[in-house]
């Protein structure tokens, strides 16, 4: 939805996008490079001879946490998103990152809001704790607050670029709940690990509560990683969503 406030379109979105942009990663990049430690070059000669021996040694290899070959392989995601789910992202340090630089260019007034499906009322201590609906009222309060405050930082920062204010200081008054875009590229040993702490799923073996925005995002990549490599990520599920 956007709103018009003093000739400024101001945009707000409660989704989140990824696009797979570019991959090298199969099932048989596992395979080969697992294959190579009893029979060398002739490793990829045995790429698809038997499905089901295939699908053995990956369930072995997730199964022992024998995670190298799993490394043999990349993914590239167009990740859009607002900036504090990048914050969390980043935690993540075996991945390669570019975001959009607030420095380089005006950055669009583009900012988070929560859906009404959003859960708004943590219940519990931390490391022990629930998320339950919130009330109408808790919701009406929680957007217009969100709102009210996008409005006021968005003129501030549009004040100090008409005055020639460099970029990088201007954009210091905009909220973490501005969008922002980035390319993220991990191999699949990464991407399991990135997915096990940052989704919550029934049969886990070692559950996670994350913020919800951020599982968003790891829900959609996680449905690309599925296409792309099957095999592994049926594993992945059989594992207890361990990365190997």
């Amino acid at each position: 939805m956007s709103e018009n406030n003093e000739n400024h379109e101001i945009i707000y979105r409660d989704d989140v996008t990824v696009e797979l942009v570019k991959a090298s990663a199969s099932d048989a990049d596992v395979i080969w490079a697992a294959r190579v430690s009893t029979a060398g070059e002739q490793s990829l000669d045995e790429i698809g001879e038997d499905p089901a021996r295939s699908a053995g040694l990956i369930n072995y290899l997730a199964r022992e946490r024998h995670g190298s070959p799993f490394e043999h392989t990349s993914m590239t995601f167009f990740v859009s998103a607002p900036i504090f789910v990048f914050r969390e992202f980043m935690r993540h340090r075996i991945a390669s990152y570019n975001e959009e630089s607030g420095r380089y260019r005006e950055l669009n007034p583009v900012f988070y809001i929560p859906s009404k499906e959003r859960k708004l009322v943590q219940v519990g201590k931390t490391g022990s704790y629930t998320f339950e609906d919130g009330t109408k009222e808790q919701f009406d309060i929680s957007v217009k607050a969100m709102k009210d405050a996008y409005v006021i930082a968005y003129e501030s920062y549009k004040k100090m670029l008409d005055a020639g204010v460099a970029r990088e200081v201007a954009r210091v008054v905009l909220p973490v709940s501005t969008y922002s875009s980035m390319y993220v590229s991990m191999n699949a040993r990464a991407l399991m690990n990135f997915l096990s702490l940052r989704t919550a799923r029934e049969g886990s073996h070692f559950p996670s509560y994350p913020q919800r925005e951020i599982e968003m995002v790891a829900e959609l990549m996680e449905a690309e990683f599925a296409k792309l490599m099957p095999l592994t990520y049926a594993a992945f599920e059989k594992s207890g969503r361990i990365a190997p």
